[in-house]
């Protein structure tokens, strides 16, 4: 598939997604959205066909995204409740699907994650960024709200860290970012993209349906009790265990060998390695 606004590479079964606005650090407009939506959508498909195993979202230029573009902004200034209700919708729409993908999404941030980047950040499932990165839920500067990503945000950095960084709409550091949950790692800008590596090969050593179960079950038990996640996880585990791959695992385990996944994607990670 062809876009205009965004590149994608395939190496091996890793993907790797980049924002190509350069000019604008690319920011987001109603094209940029559509074309991320419709990425989701056939990544979801490569991923059921096993075609993929992980993702990565990176921004070309000097910046990952810095939020919405201002002449996208301008024209939604114009726009009715009703068009702005259904431009928001669209936009909610984009990262959900990115969130929702059935495999690993790993965010490669450099210069500035802001507003609609910072939400772009929360929907990777591991976020590696260079030390110089600046984030901030800027949208209070501009009399709105950053509403769209709060889901996103909020299940990242909790509603404390929420109630200081949305309504200040302060700009905050790489560290600051990492201490609250939104990054993982934060690395010189010349040793990015071996951190990112580093957790794709870490990736690679699992199982991809379970990656998926276990990206599934985060959601589906957050929030509730033990005793209301019993009946979730006791499925969940059943399931994995006597299922092909679940199989294949402890078998290798016991056998002191690589799974089937691990040779067939080439990892050199062995087994005596891995703990249980």
């Amino acid at each position: 598939m062809g876009y205009q606004f965004l590149t994608t590479t395939r190496d091996g079964r890793i993907e790797r997604l980049t924002l190509n606005r350069p000019d604008v650090r690319n920011a987001f407009n109603e094209h940029v959205i559509a074309e991320l939506t419709a990425w989701a959508a056939a990544t979801r498909d490569s991923a059921a066909r096993g075609d993929l195993r992980a993702v990565v979202i990176a921004g070309a230029g000097k910046s990952f995204c810095a939020g919405a573009d201002v002449t996208w902004m301008a024209k939604t200034a114009a726009y009715t409740e009703d068009e702005n209700m259904r431009d928001a919708a669209a936009m909610s729409r984009m990262f959900a699907a990115i969130n929702a993908l059935p495999l690993p999404v790993v965010g490669r941030i450099h210069g500035a994650a802001l507003g609609g980047g910072a939400g772009l950040a929360a929907v990777c499932d591991i976020v590696v960024c260079s030390d110089d990165t600046l984030f901030g839920f800027t949208e209070t500067k501009l009399g709105i709200l950053p509403a769209v990503i709060s889901p996103f945000a909020l299940a990242k950095i909790g509603p404390s860290a929420a109630r200081e960084l949305f309504l200040t709409g302060a700009r905050f550091s790489a560290v600051h970012a990492r201490e609250i949950g939104l990054t993982h790692k934060v690395v010189p800008l010349a040793e990015l993209d071996d951190a990112v590596d580093a957790y794709l090969a870490e990736l690679l050593t699992a199982g991809p349906e379970a990656l998926a179960a276990a990206k599934a079950l985060i959601p589906a038990v957050w929030g509730r009790t033990v005793d209301e996640a019993t009946a979730i996880t006791s499925a969940a585990i059943a399931a994995r265990r006597v299922s092909k791959e679940g199989q294949e695992g402890l078998r290798a385990f016991l056998e002191k060998r690589r799974p089937g996944w691990s040779q067939l994607h080439g990892t050199t990670k062995d087994i005596e390695d891995t703990k249980i």
